[in-house]
């Protein structure tokens, strides 16, 4: 997900946040006395690398020296992978090897200024604003429940934002895209804001929710059709659409979007050229990369799911700061497992939590890749669901029959493997040992993570876990002290509007 720690108008922002906060969050005071030490990455091998292309090697460098130049205070090393070039590739490098640089290899203020004004465009100059034909001030029946005048008031601001928030690619981008990190995407955005002005992954859900509420129905096809192209074009759903995310992906929630969009708007053939897409997707998402067996009790094989990025060295966006994070490592092979922890990380959304640390004290611990998470899997089960309906709604039913059989099985994982009854909560399942994972690896209690976080709660997001579910009475009263606590620490920060009223309020 994007990461919001620019944004500083809270009241902008509000809706976006709050709509992803549930998700995003972890609890450790809620931690149980003692914590899992979960154990290293099962063995496969080194694991794919996506090559870097010529341009982000080098913008990296440009980076680098940034840094070396103006110091970290206010250094946002993102800031010089988004900047698209005037002339070409070459050129540019060659005027940039030439810079004069003092013996520790930093480049003077001045001449690291002269030379990105002449050979560089500003970070955001390859997006234009594109007015969404299909806004209007006040949508026909908009939020038809909502009476209270203030509270109306408020969501038709939210609603404002769609039209600020609306961009396109610059035709210099479609023509020269060799210039430029960002993606040459065929159809108008919806940004996150400040300085995030590519579309992201999974944002995009919410963002769609959003639109769908709006009646901006054409907005939000055309999001889809955008994460189609780089579903296309890459094999996967990018992280974001820059070159720099090509190495990963983020929470696989696509099937979800083209289900509420056909759910609100009824159109057949927007199912029609949406289903191999989706097919092709969750077939990524069952690679061999992300594809393990874990046997259950009764000797049971189930299929399941884990965030695994195709990279083993420092983000691009953040290449300076992974580097210095990865200088406690001393050799070459600990500190590419390292930059892989991190991607992954990245990919799963929930960049940076403790979820995926075996020591919460350590941020070099991170171990993403050895861990089936509860949510991933929640989310592939979802896309077995929607693509068994819309298979259904353009009468492909034996692709419905495939995807209800896989979805029958994966939920019996949720029993077997997720579910802690004692907690009555799903919890994350972490990797055995050294284990190869190409061969099943044998369920063990001790294996599941028992802290407290949202996504142990995320199952809850589909019906066949929500109303009437056998553990539901489990569930209510671990959710109710999660939430409680979750609002009350949080609360103070988020920029609440006043007619949420007080936390007392809300406790009674």
């Amino acid at each position: 997900m994007a990461p919001f720690l620019y944004h500083t108008n809270r009241k902008r922002h509000f809706l976006f946040l709050f709509s992803v906060f549930i998700l995003s969050q972890s609890l450790p005071p809620m931690a149980l006395a003692n914590p899992l030490s979960p154990p290293s990455s099962c063995t496969k091998g080194p694991g794919p690398v996506i090559p870097a292309t010529p341009l982000l090697s080098f913008l990296v460098r440009v980076q680098e020296t940034a840094l070396q130049t103006y110091g970290k205070s206010n250094f946002d090393p993102k800031h010089y992978v988004d900047l698209p070039l005037k002339s070409n590739l070459s050129t540019t490098v060659e005027a940039f090897d030439k810079l004069p640089k003092t013996e520790d290899g930093s480049v003077s203020v001045k001449d690291f200024e002269a030379f990105i004004g002449k050979y560089f465009n500003d970070a955001g100059d390859d997006v234009v604003y594109a007015e969404p034909l299909d806004f209007v001030p006040e949508p026909h029946g908009f939020l038809p429940k909502v009476e209270n005048p203030e509270v109306r008031g408020w969501a038709l601001e939210v609603h404002a934002l769609w039209k600020n928030l609306s961009r396109k690619v610059s035709s210099s981008v479609l023509h020269h895209p060799e210039l430029h990190t960002l993606l040459p995407l065929p159809r108008p955005v919806i940004i996150p804001g400040s300085r995030f002005t590519e579309v992201y992954y999974w944002d995009s859900y919410w963002v769609i929710r959003g639109l769908l509420a709006s009646k901006m129905y054409e907005t939000a096809k055309a999001i889809v059709t955008n994460l189609i192209f780089m579903l296309d074009t890459y094999g996967h759903v990018l992280n974001g659409a820059r070159a720099y995310y090509t190495n990963r992906s983020q929470p696989p929630l696509l099937s979800a979007m083209v289900y509420e969009i056909y759910n609100r708007t009824g159109d057949v053939e927007f199912v029609k050229k949406s289903l191999p897409p989706l097919i092709k997707e969750y077939r990524y998402w069952n690679s061999d990369i992300h594809e393990l067996i874990i046997r259950d009790a009764e000797q049971c094989n189930h299929f399941l799911n884990r965030y695994y990025a195709m990279w083993n060295k420092p983000r691009p966006e953040s290449s300076t700061i992974d580097e210095e994070l990865a200088s406690k490592f001393l050799n070459d092979s600990e500190k590419q497992q390292f930059y892989r922890e991190l991607a992954s990380t990245a990919e799963s959304g929930w960049d940076f939590s403790t979820r995926w640390m075996r020591n919460s004290s350590d941020f070099t611990t991170l171990s993403t890749t050895t861990i089936l998470p509860v949510d991933l899997n929640i989310f592939i089960l979802r896309m077995e669901l929607d693509i068994a309906f819309l298979a259904k709604t353009v009468g492909e039913n034996a692709i419905t029959e495939d995807f209800l059989r896989a979805s029958q099985n994966r939920r019996k994982a949720f029993s077997s493997i997720f579910w802690n009854e004692n907690m009555g909560q799903w919890l994350d399942y972490w990797l055995n040992n050294g284990a190869d994972c190409e061969e099943p690896q044998t369920w063990k209690a001790e294996n599941q993570n028992q802290k407290v976080f949202a996504s142990n709660f995320v199952p809850l997001w589909i019906d066949l876990f929500n109303s009437g579910h056998k553990k539901s009475s489990k569930l209510r009263p671990a959710l109710c002290c999660w939430d409680c606590n979750l609002f009350n620490k949080f609360r103070p920060t988020m920029g609440f509007p006043k007619w949420l009223g007080t936390t007392s309020a809300y406790d009674s």
